[in-house]
């Protein structure tokens, strides 16, 4: 990458960094600047466009905004020193989620940790700069946080630990935290926490990150997930029905293996970026990238008659001709939460048994048994859906 004032080539430490664990991601500048890129561009030529990223882990959000800004606002600004103030002051803004992430994002956006030191590249009055990072306290209520659903018996710890309440998520008004609106909210959240169940079972979290950015109303809101929640279940339903109803939701960016966007991540169910539009409704463009092979299809994130999100785009056609075929909806086929009478995160045995079927998920290929997991309907209907797949596929290619 080029050096963030000069024409010099620098390698990107944040290229480099190793996770925090596979629910605290770092993300790559090369996605970021995608995410990017899904933006209207002349809000980089705009001086009074704030941008937000609500956990910051490693500042590369804030880092890749400022470097569009600086170029973007040089006619309109042209001291450079002037101009970096300016955007650091009035348009750049981050909620870190732990005391180390603070600091890492602040040396990545003003060059030093503390950004009221010699070494900031734009002065501030405090150490924190635009960066917060505030520890605060899970708010029980019984066992469980009422913000985030965080158990008890995991998180109530020593002062002298990290609690992982996020202050973003932890207020009934997070437009108090700054005192400002936002016109760009933007950025990773974490992924889950331990819920209190058996065996470290955890519940997701970031899904109330973007319940809680909608509330501040933004003019466009993006943040890369995991893509688990297209199938709902574990605390997502509301949180799915609500996305796919969403009709502001202009992109998605569906990775199936997350590995193509977070090298070296075993993400199950795969990771997604979107971008929701708050002043423009329509259909959705959905680009799914696999083995970096890119497909896009701008369609409505759920086709007539179905309650459940289709994730190949080459699969609607086929979804259509069996449809008009069978003269029934496919949700009446096979169900959105329990395809084959199996839960969505189904793992079954590694070796093949009597009375095994072979089950093709995210993770690989395992066994489950037939006569004590498969639901015959559903199963029965599935056969003959792709029956008719393949006959209308063989009558398209050879009329």
């Amino acid at each position: 990458m080029r050096d963030f004032y000069t024409n010099t080539y620098n390698p990107d430490v944040l290229s480099c960094l190793a996770n925090l664990s596979n629910d605290e991601v770092f993300t790559p500048p090369e996605i970021v600047n995608k995410m990017l890129d899904m933006l209207p561009q002349e809000m980089f030529r705009d001086k009074s466009v704030t941008f937000l990223d609500p956990a910051c882990k490693s500042g590369v959000f804030l880092r890749e905004i400022a470097k569009r800004l600086l170029v973007g606002l040089e006619n309109e600004i042209p001291d450079l020193q002037e101009r970096i103030d300016h955007i650091f002051h009035k348009q750049l803004f981050g909620i870190a989620i732990t005391e180390m992430t603070s600091l890492l994002s602040r040396r990545s956006v003003y060059c030093s940790k503390y950004p009221n030191s010699k070494y900031s590249i734009a002065k501030f009055d405090g150490a924190e700069g635009n960066i917060r990072f505030k520890k605060i306290k899970h708010a029980w209520r019984g066992e469980k946080c009422a913000f985030c659903g965080a158990s008890k018996s995991a998180y109530d710890r020593d002062d002298t630990l990290e609690t992982h309440a996020y202050d973003f998520i932890h207020t009934t008004k997070p437009e108090e935290i700054f005192k400002m609106k936002f016109d760009v909210i933007i950025g990773n959240p974490p992924y889950q926490l331990r819920d209190g169940g058996a065996k470290a079972s955890a519940s997701p979290i970031y899904q109330k990150f973007i319940q809680k950015a909608k509330k501040l109303n933004p003019h466009f809101l993006t943040m890369i997930i995991p893509a688990r929640w297209f199938s709902g279940g574990r605390g997502l339903d509301e949180f799915r029905k609500e996305m796919l109803n969403d009709d502001r939701i202009r992109y998605i960016v569906d990775y199936p293996d997350a590995g193509e966007c977070f090298p070296g991540i075993d993400l199950s169910g795969g990771a997604c970026y979107f971008l929701w539009d708050r002043d423009n409704c329509g259909d959705c463009e959905v680009i799914s990238i696999i083995e970096g092979k890119y497909s896009n299809m701008v369609r409505p994130l759920l086709e007539n008659g179905l309650d459940i999100f289709i994730r190949h785009n080459e699969a609607i056609s086929i979804l259509k001709k069996a449809s008009i075929a069978l003269k029934v909806s496919f949700s009446q086929l096979v169900s959105s939460q329990k395809p084959f009478g199996l839960r969505t995160y189904e793992k079954g045995k590694n070796q093949t048994f009597n009375g095994a079927v072979k089950m093709y998920g995210s993770t690989g290929i395992s066994f489950v048994n037939r006569d004590a997991a498969l639901n015959k309907t559903d199963f029965g209907f599935a056969i003959n859906l792709y029956i008719l797949k393949f006959k209308f596929l063989f009558l398209h290619n050879y009329k």
